[in-house]
């Protein structure tokens, strides 16, 4: 629980301050904060300029309600009476998968995670629930008893991952239906569900002509608009070592209508024989990746910038470095064990020094 409450202060620290050119303009509107519990299974942030507090409060309800839909349809750990979600999708009857018919919010995030599996090389895979679900039962029994905290046997990992092949999944989009054919086979969007959700929420709030907002939800940072008038945002992105005290940012952006996403070892583990074990794991190894601190991702897509930032955890910096510029309009930060950062060639561009 203390763990769980200091990872949502951090979450919580990273929105609450603007450039200082942008708390001193006179627009009309007042700054205003909200915060959730209630979805992803994190804190959720609300920051934004209003003409009044109703104003801002109706744009909140607003958030609110399209973050509860789709945690609804994409949780793999709760089921709802009447709601075919991804929870729905892995159950089995009889040893074997039912076919689902899905809301097409649930379709349009499968189909794009299939075209992320493309792009990322197989390191971003929804199809792999098998592996993740006994990591997710090692890491949930040692944070209750951390005395007898275990790694999951490699032998069980290595069963599991004989059935994490995407192409199992088989998506009906003129029915809107999927079917596991693989009876072993589990869904886990965990690497692209927040940021996929995000995203579709800054989207229809641009469509619906609302700006001057940012989003944070479990770190996935989407800008909507500028902040006061014609200034950007101004986004820390946290020290991914938590023991160093003086210095909680590592990195400060300038962020308007666009994403930052961290990927990071600090954030949900458990610690085994004094080693901390934690959430992102290699599906070449079937281990938790060790090449990295954190990611940090930025780009125009909340969606794009979760995927990522997941896969290029577990590249090497010269394979991880080539796809970020490859991808347009996208930048990274790496953070390596040592403390030391390395760049894409335009990351650095949207950074500024913030004043003491």
């Amino acid at each position: 629980m203390m763990r769980k409450m200091r990872f949502a202060a951090l979450l919580l620290a990273l929105l609450l301050f603007c450039s200082m050119v942008a708390c001193k303009k006179q627009s009309g509107k007042t700054k205003y904060s909200a915060y959730y519990f209630d979805y992803f299974d994190t804190v959720t942030t609300v920051v934004g300029y209003a003409d009044s507090k109703d104003e801002f409060d109706r744009v909140c309800a607003s958030i609110t309600a399209q973050l509860e839909e789709y945690h609804r349809l994409y949780t793999i750990y709760n089921r709802y009476e009447g709601l075919n979600n991804l929870y729905t999708v892995n159950e089995t009857e009889d040893g074997v998968h039912n076919v689902v018919q899905v809301d097409e919010k649930i379709m349009d995030l499968l189909l794009y995670a299939k075209e992320i599996y493309t792009l990322t090389g197989g390191r971003t895979n929804i199809a792999m629930g098998s592996v993740l679900s006994i990591w997710h039962e090692y890491r949930e029994a040692g944070m209750h008893d951390p005395a007898g905290a275990e790694l999951p046997p490699m032998d069980a990992l290595r069963a599991a991952a004989e059935h994490t092949d995407i192409e199992q999944m088989i998506l009906d989009t003129e029915n809107n239906t999927v079917f596991l054919a693989d009876p072993e086979m589990r869904l886990d969007v965990g690497a692209i569900a927040k940021g996929y959700a995000v995203e579709m929420v800054a989207q229809q709030l641009t469509a619906d002509g609302i700006e001057g907002y940012i989003l944070n939800v479990g770190g996935n940072v989407r800008a909507i608009g500028t902040a006061d008038g014609d200034e950007p945002w101004s986004v820390g992105i946290e020290n991914p070592d938590t023991e160093d005290t003086e210095t909680p940012y590592i990195a400060y952006l300038h962020l308007s209508d666009a994403a930052v996403v961290t990927s990071g070892s600090y954030q949900r583990y458990y610690v085994v024989d004094g080693k901390n074990y934690h959430h992102i794991i290699d599906p070449e190894t079937l281990l938790p990746g060790e090449k990295y601190l954190a990611v940090s991702v930025l780009c125009r897509d909340s969606a794009l910038g979760d995927a990522l930032s997941t896969a290029l955890f577990l590249m090497d910096w010269e394979e991880g470095r080539a796809l970020v510029e490859f991808t347009p309009n996208v930048e990274a930060m790496w953070t390596l064990p040592g403390g030391e950062q390395k760049y894409s060639s335009g990351f650095e561009a949207y950074t500024f020094a913030m004043e003491k």
